[in-house]
């Protein structure tokens, strides 16, 4: 699907140009994209470049939560939660533990640890699965589970944010994780109530009373906050927080005993990797989006979205980061590539680029999911999950909308 979605870029620009050239008669057209692509190109190997640093040393940390054990301690806590609501997978089955590592890999911000986790997954529960080419009823559950889930750490986007020269990265976290929650909400009502999942069960009612709990905690001081001072909390909050769990990953590594800076230096050497392997990324999905919006395809895309709003009476400021929102559905490296040309093209600090981190933060590529879950187990129809899938990220992408109004518009 990418390699149609990226090709279709391509043409889409060069439609666009021709327009431009044969009926509008603008002459520099096609110097412009050429000039466009070699810049885009330029700011794809900056981007990584300045990443560097940043993912050696996030990678570095969580290489030590995972040889210390957090990672497996958290999936300990969500193994009650597997076992209630998929009473057809067997207590103790090896499957249960995978999903479980997978959702909090996830939680952690961990998409390149929680992918194999979830492939994994996939093909235990694929041993339980009565017809090998339809998805059951766990394997529909975890694929939304996948699409739709809570993101407490969006370590990813801040550094995006950070990188592209933002004031304050961690303004974001807050409006995040209220959106990636209610996306999550609504994919796990809509999966449950399709496929009959006792989620009124005890076990679960108090899983979602702990889980309102520290939310609830975290968002009470907003009852008594100005807006203007909304932003400002979602930074301190998420920068505390995120310090908190530095100092503890560091200190539960030290008590038991694992040698931390061999860890950190292990995954710091992977987070070099990982930027330089993003580069032919980031130039792929750049240099097109470039061209698009050079082009005048995107503008025109845009314009007929506002000339909508308007006609409802809506405010049409999130318009330019609605093809983050869109993209992120289809590919996580075009929804990343969106975002950061929103960035380029309207400042770090501005509302477009604001609400953009938002929605990069609070949705997930669901077909590039189903595809490559499904894929993985041979898999041809995976029922439910795709319409479920698609409420949490329609529901996502609107809270991320209404949710950044909220924070950053005073």
């Amino acid at each position: 699907m990418l390699n149609f979605i990226w090709l279709g870029f391509f043409l889409l620009a060069a439609l666009a140009a021709l327009w431009q050239f044969l009926v509008l008669g603008q002459q520099g057209i096609f110097t412009a994209l050429v000039n466009e692509s070699f810049a885009m190109a330029r700011l794809s190997v900056d981007i990584a470049i300045g990443m560097i640093g940043l993912l050696c040393f996030w990678l570095g940390l969580l290489k030590i939560a995972d040889a210390s054990g957090i990672t497996g301690t958290l999936s300990r806590l969500f193994t009650p939660l597997f076992a209630r609501v998929l009473p057809e997978v067997p207590r103790g089955h090896p499957a249960i533990g995978s999903m479980a590592m997978n959702c909090a890999a996830n939680m952690l911000g961990l998409d390149n640890a929680a992918t194999p986790i979830g492939l994994r997954a996939m093909q235990e529960l694929q041993t339980l699965n009565h017809d090998e080419q339809v998805a059951s009823r766990a394997q529909m559950l975890f694929m939304v589970l996948n699409t739709a889930s809570v993101t407490l750490f969006p370590v990813m986007v801040m550094m995006y944010r950070q990188q592209a020269g933002a004031s304050d990265p961690a303004a974001v976290f807050l409006p995040i994780l209220l959106a990636t929650m209610c996306g999550t909400i609504a994919g796990l009502l809509s999966i449950s109530l399709w496929l009959r999942l006792p989620i009124w069960d005890r076990v679960v009612g108090l899983y979602l009373l702990a889980a309102m709990a520290v939310v609830g905690t975290l968002l009470l001081p907003m009852l008594w906050l100005p807006r203007s001072a909304l932003a400002d909390y979602s930074s301190t909050l998420g920068s505390g927080l995120l310090l908190a769990a530095i100092i503890a990953i560091l200190g539960f590594g030290a008590l038991r005993k694992v040698p931390v800076f061999e860890r950190f230096i292990d995954g710091a050497k992977e987070g070099f990797q990982l930027a330089v392997t993003l580069i032919p990324y980031l130039v792929a999905m750049l240099v097109a989006i470039g061209l698009l919006r050079a082009s005048g395809a995107m503008d025109l895309l845009l314009d007929t979205v506002r000339a909508a709003v308007i006609g409802f009476g809506g405010d049409t400021a999130f318009v330019d980061a609605l093809p983050t929102g869109l993209m992120k559905m289809l590919s996580g490296s075009g929804a990343r590539a969106m975002m950061l040309e929103t960035m380029h093209e309207f400042g770090a600090d501005s509302f477009p680029a604001m609400a953009a981190s938002v929605m990069q933060g609070s949705s997930e590529t669901t077909f590039y999911v189903l595809a490559v879950y499904g894929g993985a187990v041979g898999l041809k129809r995976v029922g439910a999950a795709l319409p479920c899938a698609l409420i949490a990220d329609v529901v996502g992408i609107t809270a991320a909308i209404l949710i950044s109004y909220w924070f950053f518009v005073v």
